[in-house]
């Protein structure tokens, strides 16, 4: 498993070119990179990125409220 300090690898940079495309969730990109969520988000913030929460689309808004949906019932 990789650490946030530790030298970049392959699956790293994908992750954080991916995260911030929009591509991935925070979650999913530090999960990719085998990294924690405050690991990958210390990745981002020290690569001059701000780690971005929640939906960035209408799309992505309305996804994620059929999941909320679906977990109530």
């Amino acid at each position: 498993m990789a650490s946030a300090g530790s030298e970049p690898t392959d699956e790293l940079a994908t992750a954080v070119g991916r995260c911030v495309l929009g591509e991935l969730s925070l979650g999913r990109a530090a999960k990719a990179a085998g990294l924690s969520r405050w690991e990958f988000k210390e990745v981002l913030e020290g690569a001059g990125f701000t780690a971005l929460y929640g939906p960035r689309t209408d799309e992505d808004l309305q996804r994620e409220g059929g999941v909320a949906r679906d977990l109530g019932e």
